[in-house]
């Protein structure tokens, strides 16, 4: 020991920030983001960008998701009619923003036809009209028919009630038309208002009762109609196919075939959204569409201690924590987000609270010594009297 060197006591060495993984605690709240990872969140106050692990975000009075504590907007991509653009700007949530409506332009026919039932006598005076139940029960034929409806939409998004009628014409047989009832639909159009475009007619079923779907043979119909609202002409596929019993079908048994789906729908408008683990953000629209909005982008850094605290749990880059490299979840970063949920605290109660009690015993440990001292400068003073 140097006798003449001058004790400096003790000191602060530095001030770490810690930014490993704290637990995520479920809040239900949309806007609440945690982080899976060691990525950050990129907001920005005007052209410069900061950088945050604490994702309690709201949106803001223009529809921008915002940090509450300051107003920095959550950065990303956005997605204009579903297609993502180009360039990081401010996440905004179009509430109110309409999408245009869409005409069908396919159906999906599946189900059952009951194979046990008779064939159509077209040698009767029946007619090929469903709707009149007299003319049914006159011949007998009641369980040759099946008719089935789904509601479609024309390119203005108006509905239209398409009805399909089936019949059975051979032991393996089932033809089709189109019932024009109660459509609003120009009936001078084609042939009582519907345009056979092409196509199977009759659907010929296998011995085993699956759809006889051999592209050699079988080609899916398709029909076309002139609405009267001024829309533009609407032309539907009917497809009956399906993988194995999936499609339409002809057992034995009770007719259960519908026209299950169809790819249209009216105008609607943004009512809500979701956030998923990619930090894709899916709105909803009020005809029951979805479509993505927009993505939260995130950066990671080779040294993510070096960066420097301006408050807010905001950070911002510095010669040491190296430059951010941008990225979306599960593409250019390999962390993900949870919606709905928020990242606690990371620090280790059980160890801070070790520490604070070694630190006790330290000081009370000191004070002992300096207790003692005290007492032996004391008997010193009093030998010396």
């Amino acid at each position: 020991v140097n006798p003449v060197q001058v004790g400096l006591g003790s000191q602060v060495a530095s001030v770490d920030t810690l930014f490993s993984q704290g637990n995520v605690e479920t809040t239900g709240l949309t806007t609440d983001l945690a982080i899976q990872g060691d990525s950050f969140f990129v907001v920005a106050k005007g052209n410069q960008f900061f950088y945050t692990r604490s994702g309690n975000f709201q949106l803001d009075a223009d529809g921008r998701l915002v940090s509450p504590a300051n107003g920095f907007v959550v950065q990303g991509r956005v997605a204009v009619n579903g297609t993502f653009q180009d360039g990081i700007r401010d996440i905004t949530l179009p509430f109110g923003q309409k999408t245009a409506a869409l005409a069908t332009s396919e159906v999906t026919l599946a189900g059952n036809l009951d194979a046990a039932a008779q064939v159509f006598d077209q040698g009767t005076a029946a007619t090929l009209d469903p709707l009149d139940p007299a003319q049914r029960a006159v011949t007998g034929n009641e369980r040759s028919y099946k008719d089935v409806s789904i509601t479609v939409y024309d390119s203005l998004g108006e509905e239209h009630e398409l009805k399909l009628v089936l019949y059975k014409t051979g032991p393996a047989e089932w033809s089709w038309q189109v019932d024009t009832n109660g459509m609003d639909i120009d009936t001078s159009f084609g042939t009582n208002g519907i345009q056979v475009n092409g196509g199977s007619n009759p659907f010929v079923f296998n011995p085993d009762g699956t759809l006889d779907d051999d592209p050699a043979t079988f080609t899916p119909p398709t029909v076309t109609f002139r609405p009267n609202s001024g829309g533009n002409d609407v032309t539907i596929t009917i497809d009956p196919r399906g993988a194995g019993v999936n499609g339409l079908t002809s057992f034995a048994g009770t007719h259960n075939s519908v026209l299950r789906d169809q790819n249209g729908y009216t105008s609607g408008t943004l009512q809500d959204f979701s956030i998923d683990r990619t930090g894709t953000i899916v709105g909803s629209f009020t005809n029951g569409t979805t479509s993505p909005l927009g993505q939260i982008i995130l950066a990671d850094f080779n040294n993510p201690g070096g960066l420097m605290r301006i408050g807010d749990n905001m950070y911002s880059t510095s010669g040491n924590s190296g430059s951010a490299v941008y990225g979306y979840a599960l593409e250019g970063s390999q962390s993900t987000l949870v919606a709905g949920a928020l990242e606690m605290s990371n620090v280790d109660l059980a160890q801070e609270f070790t520490s604070m009690i070694v630190a006790e015993r330290g000081y009370q440990a000191n004070g002992r010594v300096i207790t003692t001292s005290d007492r032996l400068l004391e008997e010193l003073v009093n030998l010396k009297r």
